[in-house]
């Protein structure tokens, strides 16, 4: 693993300027320091709208929350649970990488944050899943920080994620024997599996875009278990009318033999997920979408 100041150096390069080119804000952090996308990712960029998220809808201060019938196997069986997805631009500050309280700092920037919730009834004791993801504003497929949570009646697990310019650095604590705390680094020139409800809404769908990316398997789960990428295949088409209620385009992600995911988003902006399937049995079907201000005034 590269020493602090390689990976500091490397992500300096990485955006084009050093200390030197960087406004040092009254905070103590240099500005403009966000890292941009990994190289992998560049690649693919011309099949997304980097402009997706920058239009006036998110403007209004308001979050889009999407409710879903789901289903997920927990137990050997499948549980039906209600899964809600809110989507939301935030204001980033980069001393303390959260939302802001202060909007005057020289160290803020634009975010999607988008958080996953799910409470899943089971025989024994239901499991909680929270999952807050960002993104920067201007590039929807590069995942800035990522934080998961479960919990159920054994224990609590957490994880975190944070592109530092070089990797993924994680962060975990868990419950589990053999895991408990610890940090690691992941690959950063991934999309993520769990991210795939957002970061395809962005596609140019009209383009018909197909092409290889590496996706990181789901880390929505109770344990820290070992990374597993696969190294997948997207393609893209309308949807046939039988398969939605509404003009739709269908999106596959081949992961690898057996293993397809597929999602189905509106035609029109801002692409709301309609429904999606993945191999290893999560169904998610939308039941409605909203915006509102959900948080207490």
């Amino acid at each position: 693993m590269p020493s602090l100041s390689t990976r500091t150096v490397l992500l300096f390069l990485g955006l084009g300027a050093g200390l030197a080119g960087c406004p040092v804000s009254e905070h103590g952090k240099a500005a403009g320091q966000v890292p941009v996308a990994a190289p992998a990712l560049q690649q693919v960029m011309p099949y997304f709208d980097q402009q997706w998220a920058m239009r006036k809808l998110w403007e209004d201060g308001l979050a889009e929350v999407a409710t879903y019938d789901a289903e997920r196997v927990v137990y050997k069986k499948n549980r039906t649970f209600s899964y809600t997805q809110i989507t939301v631009k935030e204001e980033f500050n980069q001393q303390f990488n959260v939302k802001t309280d202060d909007y005057k700092r020289d160290d803020l920037f634009p975010v999607m944050k988008i958080n996953q919730f799910c409470q899943i009834p089971t025989d024994q004791y239901p499991y909680h899943f929270l999952t807050s993801l960002f993104f920067r504003r201007d590039q929807p497929v590069a995942l800035y920080k990522m934080t998961t949570s479960s919990q159920e009646w054994c224990g609590n697990t957490f994880k975190s994620m944070v592109d530092d310019g070089v990797n993924f650095e994680q962060t975990f604590n868990s419950y589990w024997d053999q895991q408990g705390a610890g940090r690691r680094n992941l690959r950063r020139d991934v999309f993520l599996e769990d991210a795939l409800s957002y970061t395809l809404r962005s596609l140019k769908f009209e383009q018909r875009p197909a092409f290889n990316l590496v996706v990181l398997e789901s880390q929505q789960t109770n344990k820290v278990a070992p990374p597993v990428y696969y190294q997948a295949h997207l393609t893209t088409a309308e949807a046939p009318a039988a398969e939605v209620a509404q003009a739709a385009w269908r999106v596959v992600v081949g992961l690898g033999p057996g293993k397809e995911n597929v999602y189905w988003f509106a035609k029109s902006y801002p692409n709301i997920l309609l429904r999606q399937t993945t191999w290893d049995g999560r169904r998610l079907l939308l039941k409605g979408v909203r915006r509102y201000a959900y948080w207490p005034q």
